[in-house]
């Protein structure tokens, strides 16, 4: 137990201390429920909660933090990306996050291949910054996309690319520390000279520097001889870079002590050249074992960049999760594999170093058991496979549960093979079924992930002892108990079974050192907790009965409470470019922002732990205000690695929270947008009016909740379904194979009906007889995403109703709004999934270039513009409808398309247009997609098929208008637009109010307020 958790806990004024934090610091002080919930965990089996947040403005502002926690005596924890495995980063502790603010890359000398950052900088972006120098951090976990290099420096981290670079102690040149009682000073090699120098200076600094060259004396020879020979030894203190040999080098010694010792402030770090030529060999084995026996074979002929390894196992769980088969297809025959990358100055120096290898082990470039590239985008992504490992394997779809706990152990890799057969026989033993072995074999590092039954006192117990007879096994090897996540928790307790009682004396005398009072980090790799306390779940775990949820969740056991814990903490939604997740975080960098932040809160709300700090269940205010800046993107659906489908969890949240409560205005105003823009028919122009009327709209919209900052989009004076009527074509035959029907969706009927008028033009160019339902049908999206899910159901059996000809008929269905197609593919399924007809029409719903491609006549061919264009995908082709039939339509439509991984546009449907979300929507966007626009060539077209996309790209400054690809399809047949006006098509007209139509919109707006009151309790009973 730490102390924080014992008695002194009580001694702790908190309410003092927060007080104190506010005056001292220049940063972000929350001790509320939601911010400690947040971080209450990382990504290991662990949890306990934090006394408070600090997220300092600057690296003084962290220091100011510190001396305060110092002066009340409270325990303090350090964190970067938060995605440590050992429990390193959860405490019950004052957690200081510099990712937010201390992100800076302070200075680079290009000569000398170094730079000093701050310790909140993200791996990828240091590299990014890196780049114009052709240099490089060498180090790169899997992680590298939101790890920062605090963290790495405080798990001592390594990555594949550790083959060549080492791990991050390898590259640490200097640290700025801060200790616990206020001494702040530069650390790194320290030669003799240096050494009296310090020491005759006097003081704490002199007193560290003696007592660390006494406790290296001390313990010369068990530190010569306790640490094994191995190059991925990760565990304990790094006590012989104190040796004399290795230059007393207090820095490196530090780096691994996961915040137990000090503060890092900054790090001066050694850089590398960035490889100018790659190439990949691929080799199939029959399974992993045997791989593991061929290593010490290649390492004795090649010095190859990284030596990966994924089995069998893996590559059946990315089949059975349809993930990362297009990485699968580009491997050779095989059950096991090593991917082995060779880095040169060179094409032919690399290509020259992989058939070398090649004719060493007697194989051949054309071996079906043999794959090789030097295509960096092919070798890329090769390695996308391997490195999804640990989301591949967290929640398999067989229903287990797996976790880490034995996750990176490691050998001398000329020990691998005979380790893997010892593991795998204690996985038998054990009746752990078949966990996937893969890792970074050319160092030895095995990682895995075991079905632990962490629920059960049974379970609890059988997981000790299977760690226990695991650490003795990994130490027979010569091997330690961590090759890459360090001890934490997870491995603090076995610690002696690997460096005996002596050594792991001298890590408790190097933490006196330097924290007398255990207050850094309490109660991990020193003084260690019990590697089965703080479970996450645990003996005593005993969340709240589930309620009855709206939403099946199929594929986590129809438990809302097991679809929340899908999120482990890998940490991807904390990235900051590429894909789609997460948007809000991406703009406000707050982890409770993130979709592992809004998790973790959601499995707080269910309790299980009696000290969670999220108490009121549904009603919590607190999950309430993480999932208000939630953007519904279902970019995590697709990005996150485990599948986490935030926007899902949102509106079944929202569904319990406000039942039988007054919802927000913008609810009612923009959740029931599809009623509304039906009763714009009315008198569309004057609705028009009013809704843009100075005075009037202004008022109207802090009425409706509604953003003052956004225009409202204008109503079509003649909508789809009016058009389709006027036009009076006889329905087809259902049963037709020609027929397909048109789905008019709100926005592309509405608002506009251009997108859906051009979509029959070229549906019929194709050979297709369109059917459109007249009477009104919706997906229920807008209620949906505000979770009002009793009416979004009765919404879609009344749709159901219409459709049911053509879905009995098997008629497909095509929609042009990607949020509605993803409605039908996603969520109705889950909202009601034993609806025979609900399965039907996921079945038969198509996107519109999925039906040209897919079922379009024999023959015909899309009409070829010639044009570029900058595409926008919608966040929800990205997660659910995909888009690889639109490039694919493009490319034969001769539309030359550069499709932008810039995120979400900001907008996301109903999100950007609510009060008090404006900034945040404006700020995404900023964020890529609009400055993207802006860059585009003038006469190259700009797509977008979601209609919050198009909104956002002519609201957001651009002066540029955007279409559906339905429309330029139109475009083509009719001939294109001058390339002067790509958006002539696009063009929205807004109509000028004047002080008559203001009048008779008045008047309208009377009317139509009298008859939505009668239709919306029609259609509430």
């Amino acid at each position: 137990m730490s102390a924080i958790e014992d008695g002194e806990a009580r001694e702790l004024d908190v309410e003092a201390l927060e007080a104190a934090l506010r005056e001292a610091v220049d940063g972000e002080v929350r001790f509320d429920a939601g911010s400690r919930g947040a971080y209450v965990t990382d990504g290991s089996n662990y949890r306990q909660v934090p006394i408070g947040v600090v997220v300092p403005r600057t690296v003084d502002a962290g220091a100011a933090a510190v001396a305060v926690c110092a002066r009340f005596g409270a325990p303090l924890l350090s964190r970067g990306g938060g995605t440590s495995l050992g429990g390193q980063c959860t405490n019950t502790a004052v957690v200081v996050d510099w990712t937010k603010y201390c992100h800076q890359l302070v200075s680079v000398d290009p000569e000398a291949r170094t730079c000093v950052v701050e310790p909140g900088i993200v791996l990828d972006e240091l590299n990014r910054q890196l780049a114009p120098h052709h240099l490089m951090f060498g180090p790169k976990p899997s992680t590298h996309s939101h790890c920062a290099l605090g963290g790495m420096i405080g798990n001592n981290s390594c990555g594949a690319s550790a083959q060549a670079y080492g791990k991050t102690a390898d590259s640490v040149r200097r640290l700025e520390i801060l200790t616990y009682d206020g001494t702040r000073t530069w650390v790194g090699a320290t030669s003799t000279e240096q050494y009296d120098e310090i020491t005759a200076a006097g003081g704490r600094r002199a007193e560290l520097y003696r007592g660390l060259r006494d406790l290296s004396d001390r313990h010369l020879a068990d530190i010569r001889r306790g640490y094994p020979e191995l190059p991925r030894r990760v565990s304990g203190y790094n006590l012989p870079d104190l040796l004399p040999e290795n230059g007393f080098h207090v820095a490196r010694a530090l780096v691994g002590s996961e915040g137990t010792l000090v503060t890092v402030l900054h790090a001066e770090l050694d850089l590398v050249p960035v490889p100018a030529a790659q190439a990949m060999l691929v080799l199939g084995y029959p399974d992993i074992c045997a791989a593991a026996d061929d290593v010490p074979r290649l390492l004795e002929h090649c010095r190859p960049t990284q030596i990966e390894a994924l089995d069998d196992r893996m590559a059946q769980l990315m089949h059975e999760e349809g993930a990362y088969l297009e990485s699968l297809s580009s491997f050779p025959e095989g059950s096991s594999w090593l991917l082995v990358q060779f880095s040169g100055d060179t094409q032919e120096e690399v290509d020259r170093q992989s058939h070398d290898l090649l004719r060493a082990l007697g194989r051949d470039e054309r071996d079906g058991t043999v794959a090789f590239s030097d295509d960096p985008d092919r070798e890329e992504q090769m390695l996308k496979a391997r490195e999804a490992g640990l989301g591949v394997t967290a929640r398999p779809p067989d229903g287990r549960e797996t976790w880490e706990g034995w996750e990176d152990s490691a050998v001398p890799p000329q020990q691998l093979g005979a380790y893997l057969r010892d593991l795998k026989k204690l996985f038998t033993d054990f009746g752990y079924d078949h966990p996937s072995l893969y890792g970074h074999f050319g160092q030895g590092c095995v990682h895995t992930r075991i079905p632990f039954q962490l629920r059960t006192a049974e379970g609890v117990a059988t997981f000790r002892s299977f760690l226990e007879h695991a650490a003795d096994l990994v130490v027979s090897y010569g091997g330690s108990l961590s090759g890459e996540h360090g001890d934490g928790q997870a491995r603090g307790e076995l610690l002696t079974r690997m460096f005996g009682e002596r050594l792991v004396g001298a890590f408790g005398e190097l933490k006196a050192l330097f924290d007398p009072g255990d207050r850094m980090n309490p109660g991990k790799v020193v003084a260690p907790n019990r590697l089965d306390s703080h479970l996450r779940l645990g003996a005593d775990w005993r969340p709240r009965d589930e309620a009855d949820t709206r939403f099946g969740f199929p594929d986590d056991e129809h438990s809302f409470r097991r679809a929340v814990m899908r999120c482990v903490g890998i940490g991807n939604c904390r990235s900051h470019e590429g894909g789609v997740m997460c948007p809000s975080y991406r703009a406000t960098g707050e982890e409770e922002h993130s979709t592992r932040g809004r998790a973790r809160l959601l499995f707080e709300m269910m309790g299980g732990h009696a000290d969670s700090p999220v108490t009121d269940g549904w009603r919590s205010t607190e999950v309430r205000d993480a999932l208000d800046l939630c953007l519904a993107c279902k970019g995590c659906k697709s990005d996150c690695p485990t599948g986490v489908d935030m926007a899902t969890y949102k509106a079944e949240f929202l569904s319990h929270h406000y039942q039988g409560r007054l919802r927000p205005a913008a609810h009612y105003a923009l959740g029931w947008l599809p009623l509304w823009a039906r009763l714009s028919r009315v008198a569309p122009g004057a609705v028009n009016t009013l809704l843009r009327a100075p005075g009037i709209s202004t008022l109207g919209k802090k009425l409706a909740g509604v953003a003052p900052q956004r225009d409202a989009p204008v109503f079509a004076e003649e909508s789809f379904v009016q058009w389709w009527r006027r036009r009076g074509a006889p329905e087809p035959d259902p049963a037709d194979p020609r027929t397909v029907v048109l789905w008019p969706d709100t926005f592309s009927t509405y608002f506009h009906p251009s997108v859906a008028r051009s979509a029959v033009k070229v549906l019929t160019d194709a050979g297709f007889q369109v059917a459109v339902p007249t009477d009104a049908v919706c997906c229920g999206l807008t209620w949906i995403s505000t979770g009002q899910l009793d009416t979004a159901a009765k919404v879609l059996r009344r749709t159901l109703t219409t459709l049911r000809p053509w879905l009995e008929a098997g008629t497909p269905i095509v929609g042009l709004e990607p949020s509605c197609t993803a409605v039908f593919r996603s969520d109705l399924p889950e909202l009601m999934p034993k609806d025979e007809d609900v399965k039907r029409l996921a079945g038969q719903f198509h996107t519109f270039a999925e039906l040209l491609l897919q079922r379009a006549p024999d023959g015909w061919r899309p009409p070829v513009l010639n044009r570029a264009a900058t595409v926008q995908t919608h966040c929800h082709q990205h997660a659910v409808t995909k888009f690889d039939a639109d490039r694919e339509l493009m490319r034969r439509a001769g539309i030359h398309a550069d499709v932008l991984d810039e995120g979400c546009c900001g907008l996301a449907g109903n999100f950007g247009f609510e009060a008090g979300h404006h900034q945040l929507s404006m700020d995404i966007a900023e964020s890529g997609v609009l400055p993207a626009v802006r860059e585009a060539a003038p006469s190259a077209l700009v797509l977008a098929d979601g209609f919050s996309c198009r909104t956002q790209i002519e609201q957001g400054g651009t002066g540029r208008g955007a279409l559906h690809l339905a429309e330029v399809l139109a475009l083509a047949l009719d001939g294109p637009a001058p390339a002067d006006h790509p958006e002539k098509a696009a063009a929205r007209p807004t109509p000028p109010p004047s002080a008559v139509s203001r009048l008779v919109a008045a008047g309208a707006a009377v009317s139509a307020g009298a008859a939505c009151y009668a239709l919306t309790r029609r259609l509430r009973h």
